[in-house]
């Protein structure tokens, strides 16, 4: 019984030495890592500003297509600039052409015949006028009516750069991760036939 147990306990002890030694030779076959890199990917979002889209709006109220350099829509501000000019163009022209049709019939109404159209392109004096006095009326009308509309549209036009600048710097700031995703879905019901449609939300962790 004796030597049975010593027996036993010789081969543990043998065996025990194999496995540290297998273990030895594995360290130095397989040495550990002198660097452990771990990949990580850390993104940092710019902070909102709540102020943009006010400062946007402010400052193309001061100055048409300032806003969109402050949203850096550096391409927006020849539009912005020439569509603007070009109201103010039309209504100065309309305004211009308004002014000589009304100095005219002012002129006819005090009884004198020395208006502008009274003479040719040269300059000579004309029998009859070139534009009778219910012309120049006509012309006033006319003149004064896109005088108006080119307000109108110019005015229209400044206000639209300031709601763009606003609507631009409000879209910067919305969240367009990859992870956030939100998609409409159809599905056949096998049921009845029927179709049914959906919206769903996805978010990635």
């Amino acid at each position: 019984m004796l030597n049975k147990c010593l027996a036993i306990c010789v081969f543990s002890c043998l065996f025990c030495h194999s496995l540290i030694a297998q273990e030895k030779d594995s360290i130095k076959t397989n040495p550990p890592p002198k660097e452990v890199v771990i990949d990580s990917t850390v993104v940092i979002r710019e902070p909102i500003d709540a102020l943009a889209p006010a400062k946007a709006a402010f400052y193309s109220a001061i100055l048409p297509g300032l806003g969109q350099a402050y949203n850096k829509k550096y391409w927006k501000i020849p539009i912005v600039l020439g569509a603007i000019g070009t109201g103010v163009y039309f209504y100065t022209t309309n305004n211009k052409e308004y002014n000589r049709y009304r100095d005219a019939y002012k002129s006819r109404l005090a009884g004198f015949k020395n208006d502008e159209f009274y003479f040719d392109a040269q300059g000579n004096p004309l029998t009859n006028p070139r534009v009778t006095t219910e012309g120049l009326e006509r012309g006033q009308e006319f003149y004064r009516r896109n005088k108006d509309l080119s307000i109108l549209i110019t005015v229209g036009l400044y206000a639209l750069n300031i709601i763009d600048a606003n609507v631009d710097a409000h879209l910067m700031q919305y969240n367009i991760d990859e992870n956030l995703s939100l998609a409409p879905h159809f599905h056949l019901n096998e049921i009845d036939g029927k179709g049914q449609t959906g919206l769903t939300l996805n978010f990635k962790f």
